[in-house]
């Protein structure tokens, strides 16, 4: 089978956009402080940190909110492994990763330690299991063993990818939570909404980051 890559053009020469979605792989405004704002907060970390904590995520990208949520857990003193499982189809280059990466001076600590391991599938480091599983989620996703505690949502616009939001994937979704788990993501498209809902999570609308006016986050109760 062909090998597919990331599709991607740079603009103001730091700024990676998918040419495959015509959408940036991060916020124009700042991507890290919109990680922050909407996967890491959304999600309540480093709050419900713990030991074998898991991350689950649709859309790898640059791998940015992988070296936040990293950069989190160790800042926040956390003890044992972070569990971090990712999905995407079309990976990026470790050398895309490295320069996309490369934004950001506030990782460029962490991004140097993981640089020379990219484009990896799975990691073990200090306090972290990583996996990404290549390929289409709704292909993918049905098979993972794994539950996840949070998840990030992140595949490019709804109205771009709808492949990676629709219903029958969020289903997916929530059966790969564990009850109490959470998931959030930078859209409030109604359809991305219902489909969470539909699913199994209670759903809230919260004020969105930079110039998105809104966002949403998600919990699964007990079945």
């Amino acid at each position: 089978m062909h090998d597919q890559h990331a599709e991607l053009e740079w603009r103001d020469g730091e700024i990676p956009v998918s040419t495959r979605f015509d959408d940036p792989y991060f916020s124009l405004d700042n991507g890290l402080a919109e990680t922050a704002y909407v996967f890491l907060d959304g999600n309540g970390l480093p709050g419900r940190f713990r030991d074998g904590f898991r991350i689950a995520e649709l859309g790898f990208g640059t791998g940015l909110n992988l070296l936040a949520a990293v950069k989190l857990w160790r800042e926040s003193g956390q003890a044992g492994t972070l569990h971090y499982t990712t999905f995407e189809a079309f990976p990026m280059t470790g050398p895309e990763m490295i320069r996309a990466q490369a934004a950001f001076p506030e990782i460029a600590e962490i991004a140097a330690e993981f640089a020379p391991h990219w484009p990896a599938r799975k990691l073990s480091l200090p306090g972290l299991e990583f996996r990404m599983i290549k390929g289409d989620a709704r292909e993918t996703l049905p098979g993972w063993e794994g539950r996840a505690d949070a998840w990030f949502l992140d595949g490019f616009s709804p109205a771009k990818n709808p492949e990676l939001w629709e219903p029958s994937l969020m289903r997916h979704v929530a059966d790969h939570t564990q009850a109490d788990g959470t998931a959030a993501t930078y859209t409030a498209a109604g359809f991305v909404r219902r489909g969470l809902q539909d699913a199994g999570f209670s759903v809230e609308r919260r004020p969105g980051f930079g110039r998105k006016r809104h966002m949403t986050v998600a919990r699964k109760g007990h079945s």
